[in-house]
């Protein structure tokens, strides 16, 4: 085959654009430090990458459920510990009551007391985060614990289908964030903090040691909700170490995958340069004199 001027200045021309289009594409991976701009770049890179982004957008969703879920646990033994406070403070209250040296108006005033603490309970059971209650299961948009006197719980708060407000934490597992709520702010409860009120407030200090013993059974319920909070709370902690660990991953994963060896590319970069000054050098050899250089 015989090999004309033309071919070698075609074949030069066609050599040099391409040493452009590799500076070109060196270029554009400093510049956003990732290994392709498109997925015709490389379409293997591409596919794995979407793959891998989902992943990695799926752990961050699921990050955002366990700020929810500290948000609503931490709230929910924020208020137990409350009522649990309160309550510790009329029992304190009743047991001064029952003193036999204690006047009417002695105990009329500890009722008052009595009257403020149970107001307080009314507002710890109705506690909204982000607009919803806390204390209502699933029925987040209607308060537990009607505002009256005597204080009366919903119609629905020992229904079970209303029981568990659960969120995903993981795929297919999901994690209860709220606490049941007919075992903390019941009707008993409040039946007898105004039960120990009304018996203050008649001077009748016969029926507090009966109040009194009931009182005691709200407390042990509401400890045990705080225990079984506790319990889980522990395992939110432990959910979230283990999805913080996927996160790291699913971005080193991604990295790996996407982000350009940035020393590499400058290196690469650097010896197309020399290649192309060489390849301009030898095309300008190729590439023969025409009849107007002569006619200069």
């Amino acid at each position: 085959m015989r090999v004309t001027q033309s071919m070698l200045s075609s074949n030069s021309l066609r050599n040099l654009s391409e040493s452009y289009r590799r500076m070109g594409q060196y270029q554009d991976q400093l510049a956003t430090g990732k290994k392709i701009t498109k997925p015709s770049d490389d379409p293997v890179v591409a596919m794995k990458g979407m793959f891998y982004r989902s992943n990695l957008t799926e752990v961050e969703q699921y990050k955002r459920n366990l700020s929810e879920l500290y948000l609503w646990m931490e709230n929910s033994e924020a208020g137990i510990e409350h009522a649990n406070n309160g309550l510790q403070r009329v029992r304190e209250l009743v047991i001064q009551g029952k003193t036999g040296s204690l006047s009417p108006t002695d105990r009329d005033a500890i009722a008052r007391e009595v009257e403020q603490i149970k107001s307080d309970l009314v507002q710890v059971a109705n506690t909204q985060v982000s607009g919803r209650y806390i204390f209502h299961g699933t029925d987040t948009d209607y308060p537990p614990v009607k505002v009256e006197n005597p204080p009366t719980v919903a119609d629905n708060l020992a229904d079970p289908n209303i029981k568990t407000y659960n969120v995903e934490v993981s795929r297919g597992v999901s994690l209860r964030a709220n606490v049941d709520p007919n075992g903390v702010f019941n009707q008993e409860l409040f039946d007898v903090v105004q039960g120990i009120q009304t018996a203050l407030e008649d001077d009748n200090a016969g029926d507090l040691d009966g109040l009194l013993e009931r009182l005691d059974g709200v407390m042990d319920n509401l400890s045990a909700e705080r225990s079984e909070l506790g319990a889980r709370y522990n395992r939110l902690e432990m959910i979230d170490a283990r999805i913080g660990q996927q996160e790291v991953m699913a971005n080193r994963v991604l990295s790996d995958n996407e982000d350009a060896d940035i020393e590499r590319v400058i290196t690469d970069l650097k010896t197309q340069e020399s290649i192309h000054r060489a390849a301009l050098g030898v095309g300008a050899r190729i590439i023969q004199p025409t009849l107007l250089d002569f006619l200069r």
